[in-house]
């Protein structure tokens, strides 16, 4: 991209100050943020993500901010969809309401830390491995089918994982929560307390997002630095988010469905990508397949922009609808 060197530095610092700010907030002040509170700061994190677009026009052109918005709509789409299992995931083991911003603080710093990870495997694999745009590709339209198919099912229920089944059978767990402790002392016997199951739902959840959220972005953009940057800035303000939504989460009913278009079409756009670069020799004998046109990120973001917005409409027409008919 050509982006000045301190202009990469300047953005790790601050986003960097920026997380190590809300984790003071929450270290000094636990609380359940209020509605103003929550909606000035998600205002301020998507504030800040439009002027980092912004800045990226200004520095590195239209195409590399078009790739940022792209994949920070994206990400932050597939982040509010995280949230819904956050709620239930809260609601199963009935999480005291004064200790969730801590557990969700808790969950978006390992989702920040599996998504590094996996941004550093993709680009070492897109770099060196041209048909791994196949894979991606597969990966992602497979996912849409299943969470089209899951989203029919309207299933609410949080399904605990073979790691917490285990969790529970191996270690002597308490049934009753003290503060964010993960391990407390009852009748002078050392038990580890819900919190522990918690973190661990949180964190295979995370993984299973983070395994879907980087093959998405990677179909937008090769850029790594515009993959992180959009990746944090999707999951800053997610905290607040949450307590902002409260039951509206209930009522975006067709989220599932609108992600569900938005992974399909990326998946298909990594298809003609990899037919694009092609390099499989049983594949047009190797050659790339110079008929097949590169979708453009404007496209791209019209079709990602356009079908949340129908999303969201239709969810909030159908809850309104059933209300009425109730």
């Amino acid at each position: 991209m050509g982006l000045p060197l301190w202009f990469e530095l300047a953005t790790f610092v601050g986003l960097s100050l920026l997380l190590a700010a809300d984790l003071l907030i929450i270290a000094r002040r636990p609380h359940e943020p209020s509605m103003r509170e929550s909606t000035l700061w998600v205002s301020f994190y998507v504030t800040l993500a439009l002027l980092f677009g912004l800045a990226l026009s200004a520095f590195a052109g239209g195409q590399a901010a078009g790739e940022f918005y792209a994949g920070w709509l994206t990400e932050y789409s597939l982040s509010v969809d995280n949230l819904f299992v956050f709620v239930i995931i809260m609601a199963r083991f009935a999480v005291p309401r004064l200790l969730q911003q801590q557990v969700l603080m808790i969950g978006i710093l390992m989702a920040l830390g599996l998504r590094g990870i996996f941004i550093l495997l993709g680009a070492a694999a897109v770099d060196r491995f041209v048909w791994v745009f196949w894979i991606f590709g597969a990966f992602l339209v497979w996912t849409a089918v299943q969470l089209a198919r899951h989203s029919e099912e309207e299933d609410d229920e949080f399904q605990e994982n073979v790691l917490i089944r285990r969790l529970r059978r191996v270690l002597p767990l308490h049934d009753e929560y003290d503060g964010a402790r993960l391990r407390t002392t009852v009748d002078g016997r050392r038990l580890f307390t819900p919190m522990l199951v918690v973190l661990v739902a949180l964190a295979t959840t995370d993984l299973l997002f983070a395994l879907d959220s980087i093959p998405a972005i990677f179909g937008l953009t090769q850029e790594p630095f515009i993959v992180f940057t959009a990746n944090v800035f999707a999951l800053m303000g997610l905290r607040q988010l949450y307590f902002l939504l409260g039951g509206l989460l209930d009522r975006l009913v067709y989220l599932s469905k609108g992600l569900a278009v938005i992974l399909g079409f990326i998946g298909i756009k990594l298809m003609l990508h990899a037919l694009h670069a092609n390099v499989l020799p049983f594949v047009n004998g190797g050659q790339p397949v110079d008929a097949v046109p590169e979708v453009p990120i404007w496209v791209s973001l019209a079709v990602i922009l356009g079908t949340l917005v129908v999303a969201t409409v239709a969810s909030l027409a159908r809850t309104r609808a059933d209300s009425s008919a109730g």
